[in-house]
């Protein structure tokens, strides 16, 4: 991977001194840096990994799907406590992860945590089950793992 972003900004360095006879310019740069991710991508192949700007679009999809999953769970906890009765119920579930590894299993931990209405207590020695705290059991814990479904594939989409 790293060598695939190096080789991208050498190719964007040649390009921009081959083409800037007076001063240096960024837009010149910019389209050196294009050229060289469509020579990188054709050549991706010879590096026995995968394209290295397919990681960052999985990195934003998944930025995009905490933000989305994080306003919808203000929404539904606004809910639960602006109502005239409070009638939710918490509790704690336990919930098995697929994902493995010293950065998969904090991410999603992390992730988890920081959408409102939830909290992961704690995560087991062996790294796949969470201990989770959630504010309405009965009601958002199938919101819950819908949320943790998406966030493990997407994780993985990232990491793997």
């Amino acid at each position: 991977m790293p060598a695939q972003f190096l080789i991208n900004l050498f190719i964007a360095f040649l390009w921009m001194l081959f083409n800037d006879e007076d001063e240096l310019k960024f837009s010149t740069f910019f389209a050196g840096y294009l050229v060289g991710a469509v020579i990188v991508f054709l050549m991706h192949r010879f590096f026995g990994e995968q394209f290295y700007l397919k990681r960052f679009y999985a990195l934003i999809k998944l930025i995009i799907i905490f933000n989305s999953e994080l306003l919808q769970s203000s929404v539904i906890v606004l809910k639960q406590i602006l109502s005239p009765k409070i009638t939710f119920k918490p509790g704690i579930f336990k919930y098995e992860t697929q994902l493995r590894g010293e950065w998969e299993v904090p991410a999603l931990a992390l992730l988890l945590t920081l959408t409102p209405g939830s909290v992961v207590m704690e995560v087991t020695p062996e790294g796949n089950m969470f201990y989770i705290h959630a504010m309405d059991v009965e009601e958002s814990k199938e919101n819950l793992l819908r949320s943790l479904a998406k966030f493990e594939k997407a994780i993985m989409e990232v990491t793997r």
